[in-house]
């Protein structure tokens, strides 16, 4: 099979190599399935360069989510059949950015009809982070206000959707007129430039002086420091990722006489921890898909040969939605 390959760390133009493996093979409660489409992430980026917190041995392929149809089962899988159109995370180093990849059992869901490929393969890890961020590591309500941070991209569309769909007001925040108009196609309430515009203020406004109830913040650094500024009494701050490239440091002092809340997420520790929960966020995300409540945002669907250029484009911070492969 054709598959993209890294073997030293680098930006991921410089260190992709498409080149022709052998077909993986599953072991006890995997699978072997026929890559649809699958999402670029920016942990695929991380990855690429070695500054991700998941460090997988040199060669592997990217690829971290996808959407597939099982073409073999391991030893004690019993739960998917050949043939089903299956959702999930990729057990590197046999990522979904090749022609088949490998999946754990456990990870993997019933892809919703409603969605192609490309969307049901993006429905895993964005949503499923925006999900436990909105309804488990924080609770927001209808009603109250939701800013999010990279508003354009692949998490904070998902975030933007899911705000909506749970009833809150969303002033999402993007670098750029094209990014402002991604943001308010999918539902966003109030759109900031911060090119333009400081979202402080903007806020503050919007709120009567009150702040957002939560800040989805996959960005980090100095934007999570301004968020402070805009944060209401007793709201939350999402710690998702730090796209900025700077890990900021917490004014706890500055949390304590305004009494808010700063919450970390490392979704990836439920399907760990308590694969149950996850299975029940799938079932949610698959009702708000069928009632067309939330559908991922897919800009370039890009052929095998193609896909290394879009994941440097994620990299460089100049994409909206996803970038994905499409078979």
């Amino acid at each position: 099979m054709k598959a993209w390959r890294v073997s030293r760390l680098g930006e991921p133009a410089a260190v992709m190599e498409l080149v022709e493996v052998e077909d993986p093979r599953p072991g006890p409660g995997q699978l072997t399935v026929r890559v649809l489409a699958s999402p670029a992430n920016f942990p695929d980026v991380l990855m690429c360069r070695g500054e991700y917190q998941v460090k997988p041995e040199l060669p592997f392929h990217p690829g971290i989510e996808l959407c597939g149809e099982v073409l073999a089962v391991g030893a004690g899988v019993t739960e998917r059949r050949v043939g089903d159109r299956v959702l999930g995370a990729s057990v590197l180093p046999y990522g979904g950015f090749a022609e088949q990849a490998l999946m754990e059992v456990g990870t993997t869901f019933a892809a919703p009809p409603e969605l192609d490929d490309a969307e049901a393969a993006a429905l895993y890890v964005g949503y499923q982070t925006g999900w436990f961020g909105l309804h488990r590591r924080t609770s927001l309500q209808p009603g109250q206000t939701l800013l999010v941070h990279a508003a354009a991209g692949g998490v904070g569309s998902a975030a933007i959707q899911l705000g909506k769909a749970a009833g809150a007001r969303v002033i999402g925040v993007v670098g750029g007129p094209e990014k402002a108009e991604v943001a308010r196609a999918l539902g966003a309430d109030v759109v900031v430039d911060r090119h333009q515009q400081d979202f402080v203020e903007v806020v503050k406004a919007e709120t009567g002086g009150r702040g957002a109830d939560v800040i989805y913040d996959p960005v980090g650094g100095e934007t999570y420091a301004r968020s402070t500024k805009c944060i209401a009494f007793e709201g939350s701050i999402l710690v998702i990722g730090f796209a900025g490239g700077a890990i900021q440091t917490a004014a706890l002092n500055h949390a304590l006489v305004k009494n808010y809340s700063i919450v970390g997420l490392h979704w990836g520790l439920y399907t760990q921890r308590d694969p149950r929960l996850v299975q029940e966020c799938h079932d949610a995300l698959c009702d708000l898909a069928a009632r067309g409540l939330i559908k991922p945002l897919v800009s370039e669907r890009l052929a095998l040969p193609d896909l290394a250029a879009g994941v440097q484009r994620l990299a460089d911070g100049v994409t909206v939605g996803r970038v994905a492969l499409q078979a």
